[in-house]
């Protein structure tokens, strides 16, 4: 690997705040998380990056997604414009 081309590669913690929850991993935004830092569980310090979503908050995961009736949709859809024959 050329070291002049790739952006610095280390620890961030992202963090979810609006349901409290973060976790560390490796990134490339560890350089551009600016100056903004949080002390993890094992006493270190690190650069955290704020996210609006997670898999803690996202409604796929947390099982609060809405499920599209599709079928209703075609029959009301039907019954609006009655169905047309085509011969």
């Amino acid at each position: 690997m050329r070291a002049s081309i790739h952006p610095p590669y280390g620890p961030v913690v992202f963090r979810d705040r609006a349901a409290g929850y973060a976790f560390l991993t490796r990134s490339t935004l560890s350089a551009t998380a600016g100056e903004r830092t949080t002390e993890w569980e094992d006493g270190r310090t690190y650069p955290v990056v704020d996210v609006e979503i997670s898999d803690v908050s996202h409604p796929f995961y947390t099982g609060t997604a809405r499920v599209l009736d599709t079928a209703g949709r075609v029959e009301r859809f039907e019954r609006r414009y009655g169905k047309r024959g085509g011969s």
